[in-house]
């Protein structure tokens, strides 16, 4: 079982490194995005290693939140700039959830 210093410093450089890659999606540098999407893969993979066992407290679980959500986020961006019609297709999707719902419960095609 890993230290609880280990277990959060796995978890941070794998919230940088996905910091780095918004930065290159952000600048068009897709090269530095795709080799840095190896090293990504490998820490997410290591997480199984880490993650395994550890016991948190409240602190660190809300720790933990904020850094998995950081990440989320940033990949989140990253999709969006790697793919903007998959973002265009999704936000057209979610600003016309709310009017199609209505027009089903007022049983309106």
């Amino acid at each position: 079982m890993k230290t609880s210093q280990e277990y959060f410093d796995h978890y941070e450089a794998i919230a940088a490194l996905s910091g780095k890659m918004l930065a290159a999606a952000r600048s068009g540098e897709w090269g530095e995005l795709k080799v840095m999407q190896s090293a990504y893969r490998e820490l997410v993979d290591g997480l199984k290693e880490v993650d395994g066992g550890s016991e948190l407290d409240n602190d660190d679980k809300a720790r933990k939140l904020d850094l998995v959500r950081r990440i989320l986020a940033d990949d989140a961006a990253i999709r969006d700039l790697t793919s903007p019609s998959l973002a265009r297709l999704s936000a057209l999707f979610t600003a016309n959830r709310p009017a199609r719902a209505l027009k089903k419960m007022m049983g309106l095609r």
